[in-house]
């Protein structure tokens, strides 16, 4: 029967059976080690004699004799019939640590630091003095608190509390049969995507969408168009997969195609987010699409559509997807569930053209075998009976909401500062500087807004070729709606002190 995991093992003792000194004070001095180190900490409790004994292969008395010598050294005390614990009061100040040699920076490859770049990493949801502000005004961040947990426990448990033979298993590399035919039947109601479930894949994000994609129909060295500004992240998957990228301009009626048929007519992939682009919020246009589409097909390219919102249109009924139009089968439709529900589920679903569904489940089960199917059937049955759609007009109401109250605020905190204007659709806007404010980078006004705990996303961070217009991302979405106007207060006053 193999031992389970202890501390003998966590601590790594080494005792030698054959040698010449006695097992006790070996299992002494490893222990004195230990603590000295701050491997064990004061006040730790260690395992009881006869556990240790069984983890090490020693006898008892071994152990006992061991913990004796180090209890009368002070570095252990013995408390009656509590146990062994490392003494609060150790004989030495400060803890040892071993010398080791320097440890050489590691080489990072040429396509590893082109992909994770320079900048440090910023969690958008995240700052200094946050609790302050929760909320404020973190980008693309939805309204978690909002989302019906109690049902979404109950619908867990129901599946989870006598599960089919099956579900622990898993087994479909393309996600759980009941989810896929719920989001097919979903896509082509409000989308407009006619599909099969076969044609769906369950994948964690957008990132890993674009990433099986690129792996299963680029080379390295081929060219992929990305809107400029766009999303890092996306641009990264594509630095990963040795692409070449091409930084097509977006202007107000979204990815020039145009400018990209010049900069890079042979390219093999376009990444666009038609619906609502991220981060300036823009659609694209009916002429674009079809100018896109048709570069599609005579390129031989294909289409990585991002549709990470839609379902959050304010203004009518949400734009009809790409994929919609796409006769010719060069869409690969991406929609996410973390904006609908709440980030951390990491549940997207890509719809595959049917002549590459197959395709794409095979390299899927190649990489990594499945999907976690915890959250799976529960989620198709969250499709089924309504209950998201509920949810969906339920929050698409609230945002609009807020993005009203947010604009009345930003009207009279910020006016003459930073220039906004109300959006059909999304979970942001963006923030023009002005006035005072009008020569100031992006970047030195977020930063001062970090202090105070309050994110704020930059325009120019987005920016892949340079030059470009500056602006400030305020998401709205998850922001109280009795902290807005006093946030935006408080950064008039950093803003212009």
């Amino acid at each position: 029967m193999a031992r389970k995991s202890g501390i003998g093992t966590l601590l790594g003792f080494d005792l030698e059976r054959e040698g010449p000194t006695p097992l006790f004070q070996q299992l002494c001095r490893q222990l004195r080690q230990a603590v000295l180190e701050g491997r064990l900490r004061p006040g730790a409790r260690l395992p009881a004699t006869r556990f240790l004994a069984h983890e090490l292969g020693l006898s008892r008395n071994t152990v006992l004799t061991a913990y004796d010598q180090l209890a009368s050294e002070g570095f252990l005390e013995l408390r009656h019939r509590s146990g062994v614990f490392v003494a609060e009061d150790l004989p030495i100040a400060e803890p040892v640590a071993l010398e080791s040699p320097p440890t050489p920076a590691p080489r990072i490859g040429r396509r590893g630091q082109a992909t994770i770049g320079s900048r440090p990493v910023i969690d958008a949801r995240a700052a200094p003095d946050a609790q302050r502000w929760p909320g404020c005004f973190a980008s693309a961040l939805p309204d978690v608190a909002s989302f019906p947990f109690d049902l979404w426990a109950r619908l867990l448990a129901r599946h989870w509390r006598r599960p089919s033979a099956q579900l622990p298993v898993g087994g479909d590399a393309g996600g759980h049969p009941d989810l896929r035919a719920a989001i097919a039947h979903y896509v082509g109601e409000a989308r407009g995507i006619a599909c099969d479930p076969d044609h769906v894949l369950v994948v964690s994000g957008i990132r890993q969408a674009l990433d099986l994609t690129c792996r299963l129909l680029l080379d390295s060295g081929d060219a992929a168009w990305m809107e400029n500004p766009g999303h890092p992240g996306l641009r990264a998957v594509l630095v990963a997969n040795g692409l070449q990228v091409a930084s097509v301009p977006v202007d107000g009626d979204g990815i020039d195609v145009a400018a990209g048929r010049r900069m890079a007519p042979r390219a093999r992939l376009a990444c666009v987010a038609p619906s609502h682009q991220y981060p300036l919020g823009v659609a694209l246009s009916l002429q674009r699409r079809l100018m896109l589409l048709d570069w599609a097909r005579e390129a031989e390219a294909w289409v990585l559509e991002d549709d990470y919102d839609s379902e959050y249109r304010y203004a009518g009924r949400p734009l009809a997807a790409l994929k919609s139009l796409d006769a010719d089968h060069r869409v690969i439709y991406v929609g996410t569930l973390s904006k609908l529900m709440f980030p951390s589920l990491r549940l997207a679903y890509l719809v595959a053209p049917p002549q590459l569904a197959d395709a794409f489940r095979r390299l899927r089960a190649a990489l990594d075998d499945q999907p976690s199917m915890v959250a799976q059937p529960a989620l198709a049955e969250l499709f089924r009976s309504g209950h998201l759609a509920a949810h969906v007009r339920r929050m698409r109401q609230t945002y609009a909401a807020r993005q009203r109250a947010f604009l009345a605020a930003a009207q009279e905190q910020l006016d003459g500062l930073i220039a906004f204007k109300p959006e059909d659709s999304g979970l942001h806007l963006v923030g023009r500087p002005q006035g005072r404010l009008k020569n100031r980078h992006d970047h030195a006004l977020a930063a001062l807004a970090r202090r105070e705990g309050i994110v704020l996303s930059c325009l120019s961070e987005y920016d892949a070729v340079g030059g470009g217009p500056e602006g400030l991302m305020f998401g709205y979405a998850a922001a109280p709606e009795h902290l807005v106007a006093s946030a935006l207060q408080r950064l008039k006053e950093i803003w212009t002190q």
